[in-house]
């Protein structure tokens, strides 16, 4: 048991800060001590927990694999004391910084219009928006929340669904006028088919034919790292591409974008998720207020139901 005499926040605080900081020194000026105060208060902390925190063998501050771990649920536990504080000040009203993770094309499409009414409901919330297509740890990220397309591995995240798009194979006119419109799966076969430079659940090109479900593989000579940039090389006639329809909703619409081979369209779709991380408890106030209000608004298929959505974990594995 601790002593009631250690001030483990204060601790984990200093910790922390030499991380970021990069050494003792810096984080001793910060907190205006001395950098052997600092050093001896990492080593209390080492004693205490039995782990080895930091490599004293070279001179750039280097993190142990305990160390590591044990700064990320530093980082987590401060960012949970401050909410609390300011949740106690403000009477539970959402206050605070929310980091979001999110896929380029869902933040591209649906996040960024939306943004100026989130702040309009809830100017005491401010957003950290990062838009990748890579699946980050969101510990490890410091991410409140993510937004991920497609199916969901098992993990200890809890999950909320945002809605589900169908997914549509879209050429520019300029690709068609200048190669012509497949019209059958044996002629799209020998067209351009963007693709991604990731790993997919479904790593290629589903079509239904002659009764059954065939999945063609891309073979476009560019790959990209995410949705938005597939979309702007069609639109740039680079080639086909199949992407989430709400993506290319107002591009079809506008002709800058038209469909192909929507007969062999096997009607599949993608589902939308909001994770995040599962503490046991409530949520701060400031992440709640973005998983509800993307609940509500978040428009990914049209005619969708905003206000009814599932809330569930993820499945752990076996």
């Amino acid at each position: 048991m601790s002593r009631p005499s250690v001030n483990r926040s204060g601790e984990m605080e200093i910790f922390a800060k030499a991380v970021e900081l990069g050494g003792f020194s810096a984080a001793a000026r910060h907190y205006r001590m001395t950098p052997s105060a600092v050093s001896k208060l990492v080593l209390r902390l080492e004693e205490r927990l039995g782990v080895r925190l930091v490599n004293r063998s070279t001179r750039k501050l280097q993190l142990t694999p305990e160390g590591h771990a044990f700064y990320e649920r530093t980082v987590r536990i401060l960012a949970d004391i401050d909410e609390a504080e300011r949740s106690a000040s403000a009477g539970e009203s959402p206050v605070g910084r929310v980091r979001l993770n999110v896929n380029a094309s869902f933040g591209t499409h649906v996040l960024m219009s939306l943004v100026p009414e989130f702040r309009a409901h809830f100017p005491a919330v401010s957003l950290d928006i990062v838009m990748t297509d890579a699946v980050v740890d969101l510990m490890e990220a410091r991410a409140d929340v993510a937004i991920r397309a497609g199916p969901l591995k098992s993990s200890t995240l809890i999950a909320r669904k945002l809605g589900a798009t169908r997914m549509m194979i879209v050429a520019a006119p300029s690709y068609i006028e200048r190669y012509g419109m497949p019209s059958s799966l044996e002629e799209l076969k020998g067209h351009e088919r963007l693709g991604f430079c990731y790993a997919r659940a479904v790593d290629g090109w589903p079509l239904r034919t002659d009764g059954e479900t065939v999945v063609l593989p891309a073979s476009g000579a560019v790959q990209v790292s995410d949705g938005e940039g597939l979309r702007q090389l069609a639109l740039a006639g680079a080639g086909l591409a199949r992407l989430a329809e709400f993506t290319v909703r107002e591009d079809v619409s506008a002709r800058r974008l038209v469909p192909v081979l929507e007969d062999l369209n096997p009607g599949d779709l993608e589902e939308v998720h909001a994770v995040y991380l599962g503490q046991g408890g409530a949520l701060p106030a400031r992440v709640r207020a973005v998983l509800d209000f993307l609940a509500r608004h978040a428009r990914i298929t049209p005619g969708q139901d905003a206000g009814r959505r599932r809330t569930s974990p993820i499945p752990a594995p076996a």
